[in-house]
């Protein structure tokens, strides 16, 4: 029990995906006329469906390639499996592809499909019930390999052991799967436990992979199943419906801060907001806050996009010091690209045209009212952000015989910068623009009872 158990893989569908049958190219004895150039010898030119029937010979996995008799200049790729011959049709972009899958060469193409042919076809039922039984929800060895590691650390007597011990530990940790670290993660008390979806993207694994949610093999050649660009999670497509909105970005995958989804960044840090806010509201408290026209007054462009540069650099480490940009404006200027480079504003698209209905109700009360019920509907990090954002912008307001910027000053400048219509609309965005202000003006003045 103290040693790392990994998961048990299943090997049935690897089994069967090594005996699946071969392609088996049936050559043309002839040159064929007209023949295009991404073709090779397999192409037979205008034949019919029973003439390539009768040049498979029953063989199973042999094909050929062969030209519409109805339709000229449409190709076929006709394949035996099964003891039937199934007939596909065949386009070319640069790939060669019968369905979503491309492929560089007709013979990968026809062995990936005598793969997912032979599998479908032998564990269709095994198939459907693969996410019955995840292995996904019972990983706790995570923390036992972490205990191991630490008391073998704790046994060594000399230098030379320490540093073996130390190596092993990277090794061992390198090899972990994205499974063990969400359940390392999962079990530490300081993780901000914001909910978060998996950002899943096809993938084609080189050599034997496992899917991380059914403990299944992938199968295929390319495209065998999807991994989350944040954490690194590689599951079956079909299983990635049934994962758990329970991604732990990874550090190494988070190549920016700028332009990073927010809560993807701060659960990338284990930060309750974004470490940008932070950093800048910090600094323009410190030495900004009596500025006249803080942050309507903008900063040198080049200066502004050198502190960005310095967060996605340096993260939390990146220095904004007086010393290094002494106007207050080129950081009240960063802030603010911040917020307008977020793929999802901190007012979300989804939130959007609710704001912007109860901007519109009449009655100060109800309106109030409506606002608080959809600053409840914002995921739990960006109404982090946005809370902090307006305590901090209240303090703006309450230096107004300095700065000269109140709540409605603020409202402009931040309105269209937390948030934008899901429409790409010049007309709506216009139209919008009062609301946006109101809004933002609703949430600083009322802060202390909205949030």
């Amino acid at each position: 029990a103290e040693e790392y158990q990994p998961p048990i893989w299943k090997s049935y569908l690897y089994q069967l995906q090594q005996e699946a049958p071969r392609p088996k190219r049936i050559i043309c004895p002839g040159e064929v006329e007209n023949r295009p150039k991404y073709y090779g010898r397999e192409f037979h030119g205008i034949i019919s469906r029973e003439q390539a029937d009768e040049l498979l010979g029953g063989v199973e996995g042999a094909y050929i390639l062969r030209e519409s008799q109805r339709q000229p200049g449409c190709y076929t790729l006709a394949l035996r499996f099964g003891n039937q011959t199934l007939n596909y049709r065949l386009f070319y972009d640069g790939k060669h592809f019968v369905g979503e899958k491309r492929f560089e060469s007709i013979h990968d193409l026809v062995t990936d499909g005598l793969i997912t042919l032979y599998i479908e076809t032998k564990a269709s039922e095994y198939i459907s019930k693969m996410t019955t039984n995840p292995i996904y929800e019972h990983i706790g060895y995570a923390t036992l390999l972490r205990e191991k590691v630490s008391r073998r650390l704790s046994r060594s007597k000399n230098e030379s052991r320490k540093t073996s011990v130390a190596n092993e530990e990277h090794t061992a940790v390198e090899k972990i799967s994205s499974l063990v670290r969400r359940a390392a993660l999962t079990h530490n008390d300081n993780h901000f436990n914001y909910e978060k979806t998996h950002n899943f993207k096809v993938h084609t694994f080189r050599g034997p992979h496992w899917c991380e949610y059914c403990a299944n093999f992938m199968w295929g050649l390319i495209a065998q199943g999807v991994r989350c660009s944040d954490c690194g999670l590689n599951v079956h497509k079909q299983c990635s419906k049934h994962v758990p909105n329970d991604c732990q970005p990874d550090l190494k995958r988070i190549k920016k801060v700028y332009c990073c989804d927010l809560t993807t960044l701060v659960k990338a840090h284990n930060t309750q907001r974004p470490m940008v806010v932070d950093i800048c509201i910090r600094e323009i408290e410190a030495r900004g806050l009596k500025s006249e026209g803080l942050y309507r007054v903008s900063g040198f462009t080049e200066h502004i996009e050198d502190v960005k540069m310095a967060f996605d650099r340096d993260g939390e480490k990146a220095d904004i010091s007086a010393n290094i940009y002494p106007d207050i404006n080129i950081i009240t200027g960063a802030l603010k690209l911040y917020f307008r480079d977020l793929p999802i504003p901190v007012i979300t698209y989804d939130t959007y045209p609710k704001f912007i209905e109860a901007a519109k109700i009449s009655n100060a009360d109800e309106r109030l009212e409506a606002v608080h019920e959809v600053l409840m509907l914002l995921p739990p990090a960006h109404y982090e952000t946005l809370r902090y954002l307006m305590i901090h912008l209240k303090k703006v307001t309450l230096n107004e015989k300095d700065n000269f910027m109140n709540a409605e000053n603020l409202g402009i400048v931040f309105g269209p910068t937390l948030m934008r219509s899901p429409e790409d609309s010049t007309l709506t965005t216009l139209q919008d623009m009062r609301y946006q202000k109101l809004i933002v003006q609703i949430l600083i003045e009322n802060e202390d009872v909205l949030f």
